[in-house]
């Protein structure tokens, strides 16, 4: 493992970065890329095989339909171009997590080629945003390798071929990403992308979205491009992160020195932010390519294309005018609920839900409000996602409409909802009624709280008198106290003034 290398900063700007991004995302198919085997995360370790993904002798492998609709999907949402002829070759390596001692892959014949993901980064200097677009080279079709678990105990390494065989697609970027910022927020785009295409689930954590990163240093105006190191198998966008620029770091500090960057492949310790060397880097030629002659070449009509665009879900960029014209929203509002597909389903529902006397800009303002506000505060990662979170779009509907129409009070609300985390199968007018928090439009009884409370006050009412108008608000919230927050604020607020006067 390498020291922490931190050349001084005016050594820094005398190098740029040139970096590539291959992010691996596994497909939410049902069973295997070549095989029925089922594909799920998890299970007793070797009990999704069969005989076809550990290579049996006689065994013919067929490519799964749906991983190569989903490898479409993503080329269509990036702007690829989608290769109509699809040819697998293998990939030859000997590695004991490779059951078959090859790889399923594509070699000279991507099933999407070109595109580009925009992206908004910072500036690493003066922190400035600007937008730009991350060019891709290609994206392919393959499969996974088995999981190699390491007992330091005993210096055994045991073999789970569970994942072996999972359908992946691979995105590979040009050598364009510049800062570790533009690396980030790429990878976020992706995982973003991937999860309103429904076609991969996004958990870094688990495995199922995985980046390699291929960085190089030259001097500031080459042209060249410099060795490259690849840091392999990086968990979350932010080892992504930490791991180019310790990467940068690295290599300046190497150069400077007199030393030589060879072409290796490095691990990265997230505990300690530093790599370390693995391997020296295959080429190309090295993995001896060659079509595998078991599998026929997959050819996409068409017919197939069109019925594959006619089914894409709406991106984030146009659901974000989506929301900004059809429910009236603001610009921010409308990139906050749009930023997770989970968010954005669970606002539209929540909208469809309303009840009819109550639709139009005003109660979808009040939609994104409460999403944004006390949803979104009871919310991690997961729960939309997995669909764990306890109040269902038809609750919080229901819930906003007894505001809109004065039955409750937004304090009141707030109560409810509180109430409904804890009984996901009660109705938001139930809880209210039960616990006496239907908003009070009783004016005999509302009076005689305002009478009460301005005599608890009888300086500040004098203060009011003078001149001291801003002390209404407290007069206000006193009464609402006294009430329990079932008094209509309007109405006490009128009756306060009138009292007053």
């Amino acid at each position: 493992m390498v020291a922490d290398a931190s050349p001084s900063p005016d050594v820094l700007t005398r190098y740029e970065a040139v970096i590539g991004l291959e992010v691996h995302c596994q497909l939410l198919t049902q069973s295997k890329m070549f095989a029925a085997d089922t594909n799920a995360f998890g299970g007793d370790p070797n009990t999704h095989v069969s005989v076809i993904t550990l290579g049996h002798p006689g065994t013919l492998p067929k490519a799964n339909r749906q991983a190569v609709e989903y490898a479409v999907r993503m080329g269509l949402a990036v702007g690829s171009e989608i290769t109509r002829h699809n040819v697998f070759a293998r990939k030859n390596y000997f590695y004991p997590d490779l059951p078959k001692g090859y790889q399923l892959s594509q070699d000279k014949g991507p099933i999407c080629v070109g595109g580009t993901v925009p992206i908004t980064a910072k500036d690493p200097v003066t922190g400035e945003s600007y937008q730009t677009a991350i060019q891709l080279d290609h994206i392919h079709l393959e499969e996974d390798a088995g999981k190699s678990i390491h007992d330091g105990s005993d210096w055994t390494t045991q073999l789970d071929y569970n994942r072996a065989g999972t359908p992946l697609v691979e995105m590979v970027t040009e050598p364009c990403i510049r800062t570790a910022d533009e690396a980030g927020q790429y990878l976020t785009e992706v995982r973003r992308l991937v999860r309103y295409l429904d076609i991969c689930d996004g958990n870094m954590e688990e495995g199922s979205l995985r980046c390699d990163v291929n960085v190089s240093i030259r001097p500031v105006g080459a042209t060249y491009l410099g060795t490259k190191v690849e840091v392999k198998n990086l968990n979350s966008i932010r080892n992504v992160m930490r791991a180019v620029d310790s990467e940068i770091k690295r290599q300046i500090d190497l150069t400077e020195k007199g030393g030589r960057i060879i072409q290796e492949t490095r691990t990265f310790d997230a505990n300690t932010g530093l790599s370390a060397g693995m391997r020296e880097k295959e080429t190309m030629n090295d993995y001896r390519y060659f079509p595998d002659p078991d599998l026929a070449p997959v050819v996409i009509s068409d017919a197939w294309l069109a019925d594959i665009e006619a089914a894409m879900p709406m991106l984030p960029s146009a659901r974000f005018a989506h929301f900004t014209s059809q429910y009236g929203l603001p610009d921010y509002d409308a990139a906050l609920l749009t930023d997770a597909k989970e968010l954005a389903d669970y606002y539209e529902a929540t909208c469809a839900a309303l009840p009819a006397d109550h639709v139009g800009p005003a109660a979808y303002k009040a939609v994104s409000n409460w999403i944004m506000g006390p949803v979104k505060g009871q919310l991690n990662e997961k729960t939309l996602r997995d669909r764990q979170f306890p109040v269902s779009t038809l609750q919080l509907a229901a819930l906003i409409g007894l505001v809109l129409n004065e039955t409750l009070s937004q304090t009141a609300a707030q109560q409810v909802f509180t109430l409904l985390l804890a009984s996901p199968d009660a109705s938001p007018a139930d809880l209210a009624q039960q616990h006496g928090l239907i908003q009070n439009r009783n004016t005999d009884a509302l009076q005689t709280l305002v009478e009460s409370v301005l005599a608890d006050w009888p300086d500040k009412v004098e203060q009011y008198r003078k001149g001291k108008k801003n002390l209404l608000g407290m007069f206000v919230g006193e009464v609402m106290k006294k009430s329990k927050g079932s008094a209509d604020p309007k109405l006490v607020n009128q009756l306060v003034v009138k009292t007053l006067q």
